[in-house]
């Protein structure tokens, strides 16, 4: 054997015995988490409900930072290209992780290749919700009137290739109806022209939803989870109310750059399941509409690579494109 060949040797042992080292010591000093998204949004508040916990039981300071730009993919991309040490979070979603390969012809990641999974944090129905005069009473009425209206139905959305857009998107490919798209450039200016009847539909997050419709000021068609949501009990499913199968989960979920030490992802999950588990967790995260939903790392990722081909199914079939 070459000197050369057993100083190689030697380094790699030494890296595989030190991963082990690195682990048991972890964390040493503070760590960062990129949220790709202004504060104040599903992201942040999701992240921000986990990070002053995650802090206390790791014995060092969690560190928020928010990254925003270009459809959160500018955040996601610096967690991404962040060193693989256990001290460089970020949060992805499904708009970053499934819908954006799909999307950006020149994405600066892959969500597959250079991100790991840690834990799915949440899962969060959106409502699909209409002016109080719109005539359909569900998502069935809705089908039925979009069949005898082909295009002029008006939906709206936060911007072209958001959740908000492809959620509808979807309904029309399963119901095999065509309605008008109308991207705007955020949620508010959106549900403003909906409350003034400048549009027909909207597929909101619940939140902003919720006292809208239990006011009367809008109307709720369905959710688009699985089961109904506990801030909106009266709203059914949209799986339920005319579109069966029909399921779209808003998820928000812990990752980090590729080539973490497994032992560094396994301390980090056992520890964010644990605080996603706890009373105060999970009340703060209903009155968002949203729920706790974690995971193991391997089952995060099945999620990922199950939404990517999802949503870029969609993308294709509907010809969705950028602004």
């Amino acid at each position: 054997m070459s000197s050369g060949l057993r100083i190689c040797m030697g380094i790699v042992v030494l890296a595989s015995a030190a991963a082990p080292v690195l682990a048991q010591n972890y964390p040493v000093k503070p760590i960062r988490w990129v949220v790709p998204f202004p504060p104040g949004g599903g992201t942040d508040l999701t992240t921000r409900a986990l990070a002053p916990k995650l802090s206390e039981a790791l014995g060092q300071p969690v560190i928020v930072d928010n990254r925003p730009g270009s459809g959160g993919t500018i955040g996601v991309a610096i967690g991404a290209k962040a060193p693989a040490d256990g001290y460089h979070l970020v949060t992805g979603q499904m708009a970053t992780i499934a819908i954006a390969p799909a999307i950006y012809p020149k994405l600066p990641y892959d969500p597959l290749k250079d991100l790991a999974t840690v834990t799915q944090a949440v899962s969060a129905s959106l409502v699909l919700v209409s002016h109080p005069s719109f005539p359909a009473r569900n998502v069935g009425e809705l089908i039925k009137l979009a069949r005898s209206k082909p295009g002029e139905i008006t939906f709206g959305s936060p911007g072209n290739g958001t959740g908000g857009h492809l959620g509808v998107e979807l309904v029309k490919l399963a119901a095999k109806i065509d309605m008008l798209h109308i991207p705007y450039k955020g949620a508010s200016p959106a549900l403003t022209d909906l409350l003034g009847g400048q549009i027909a539909l909207y597929l909101s997050s619940i939140p902003p939803a919720a006292p809208l419709i239990n006011s009367g000021r809008l109307k709720g068609l369905g959710v688009t989870g699985a089961k109904r949501t506990p801030s909106l009990p009266k709203v059914p499913t949209i799986s339920e109310s005319g579109l069966p199968g029909y399921v779209v989960d808003n998820w928000y979920g812990v990752m980090v750059p590729a080539g973490v030490p497994r032992e560094i992802i396994a301390r980090l999950n056992s520890e964010l399941v644990r605080i996603l588990a706890t009373p105060e967790v999970r009340e703060r995260y209903a009155t968002d509409g949203s729920e706790p939903a974690p995971s193991t790392p391997e089952q995060f990722a099945a999620l990922v690579r199950e939404e990517v081909q999802k949503w870029g199914k969609v993308v294709r079939e509907a010809k969705v494109k950028l602004d």
